[in-house]
């Protein structure tokens, strides 16, 4: 009898210890876990009511079992995104173990009606994991409303894109040397986060006074529709060569327009006419030994500068606004500000043609033209424009300084000039310019242009 209540002891012992083999846990700060992907996109374009699910797979690598202390959605039962973890279909558990060097599986779904115009056109939410005083998460990343959808693409031939319906830029787009992007009229390019549009072969953006291209945040809400620093901008790369925008509105990002050097040929790098660039966080236009000719366009609201050209490079600006008024900060640098330096080695020549603009704002100089090396030769045109400047030599060829040039409501970004400015029949005539024909005959507003002109973008005719 003794014997075998001694078998039984030793068996359940046994049974015991295989019962608690994977008991041994580990609480370690440095202890680690795993994830068969560090985020979750569901890239299907919805065009009905739909749902999609993805897995996710958690991995403990470490030699003892762990304790997730806590797995949810960030947007808990409000979430487009459901869980289901082992099983168990939830937005949230807690005190899950895993053993050493296993895994479980985390199935995450989407429900989304992509026809419903008050979503965002991307779905955001996250998983969190909480263990041993440490925290991690999955961003889950969905397509919401109907739209072409463009994450991290690089375009290598010759595309068009239609105003159908809005692009999406998610993370960044690039146009490959030698293709080149046609935007039709209407179009709405709308960029998600810090998204980028790199131009490495030709941008060819032409809207038209009434379907204007759109250049600006994936967030329409009312709350967003002035928020400077939502994505970073569109820049133009060395290959880049002949682009063309005309009449688009760039608004809401960090740096609006960057070039980084001169064209290739005897056409402009960037030819940028009818076009408006607003709350920009730092710059409208950044340019970096390049050129820039640009006609009929209005920059407003920016952090830093309007337009900043450094290193030299070549800048044909005629009948644009540059209005140093800032809605969203305190501005402490020139509304436009060229220059022949970068650095020591980085430095060139500066030709500037600059006729019939206005570049007023609130600081003593809006225009400051900085000649920093004499081995460099700086060739200015400055004729008949309306500039905030205390530089007595621009008080010729027709330039008028520090007078208010009158602006209809500039607090409400009206920038077109009232009965009375200074500014009115003050234009050097163009007529016998290269580019009147095509753009320089009218103004933003689509206007003849009669000489003498306003100064400015906008005509009072």
């Amino acid at each position: 009898m003794r014997l075998k209540l001694l078998f039984l002891c030793i068996i359940c012992t046994l049974l015991f210890a295989a019962c608690n083999k994977d008991e041994n846990i580990t609480f370690d700060v440095d202890a680690k876990i795993a994830f068969s992907t560090d985020s979750i996109l569901f890239d299907t374009v919805f065009t009905a009511i739909g749902s999609s699910s993805r897995r996710l797979k958690i991995y403990n690598p470490n030699a003892k079992a762990i304790i997730i202390n806590s797995i949810k959605l960030s947007g808990g039962n409000a979430s487009a995104y459901s869980l289901n973890i082992n099983g168990i279909a939830t937005a949230e558990t807690s005190e899950l173990k895993i053993n050493g060097n296993d895994s479980i599986n985390v199935f995450v779904k989407v429900n989304i009606n992509p026809t419903l115009q008050n979503l965002p056109f991307i779905v955001e939410d996250s998983i969190l994991f909480s263990f041993n005083g440490k925290k991690q998460n999955i961003p889950l990343v969905a397509y919401g409303q109907n739209a072409n959808f463009v994450n991290s693409s690089t375009i290598q031939t010759n595309t068009v894109w239609n105003s159908k319906l809005p692009y999406i830029i998610y993370k960044s787009v690039t146009i490959g040397k030698d293709a080149n992007l046609t935007m039709a009229p209407g179009i709405r390019i709308l960029f998600h986060g810090n998204a980028t549009m790199s131009i490495k072969g030709t941008l060819t953006a032409i809207g038209t006074k009434t379907d204007t291209i759109l250049f600006a945040s994936d967030r329409l809400e009312k709350l967003y529709q002035d928020e400077t620093g939502q994505w970073n901008g569109l820049h133009f790369y060395p290959d880049s060569k002949d682009s063309h925008i005309n009449y688009a509105i760039i608004k809401n990002g960090i740096a609006g327009i960057t070039v980084d050097s001169l064209s290739l040929n005897n056409k402009p790098k960037l030819l940028l006419t009818n076009s408006i660039i607003k709350n920009m966080e730092v710059v409208g236009f950044l340019g970096y030994q390049t050129e820039l000719t640009a006609f009929n366009n209005l920059f407003f609201n920016c952090g830093q500068y309007l337009l900043y050209g450094v290193g030299g490079g070549k800048y044909n600006l005629k009948q644009n606004t540059f209005a140093g008024y800032n809605i969203s900060f305190a501005r402490k640098t020139p509304a436009v500000y060229l220059s022949d330096y970068i650095s020591s080695t980085q430095a060139a020549n500066l030709t500037v043609d600059i006729f019939n603009n206005i570049i007023w704002g609130n600081l003593k100089d809006e225009l400051v033209i900085d000649k920093k090396l004499p081995n460099t030769v700086l060739i200015s045109n400055i004729k008949n424009n309306l500039l905030k400047n205390s530089v007595t030599t621009y008080n010729l060829n027709g330039n008028i300084l520090n007078a208010d040039p009158s602006f209809f409501n500039a607090e409400k970004g009206n920038f077109k000039l009232i009965a009375t400015s200074p500014a009115n029949n003050k234009g050097y005539n163009l007529s016998a310019d290269l580019y009147f024909g095509n753009y320089l005959n009218k103004d933003l507003n689509n206007k003849s242009r009669l000489f003498p002109s306003e100064l400015g973008c906008y005509e009072n005719n």
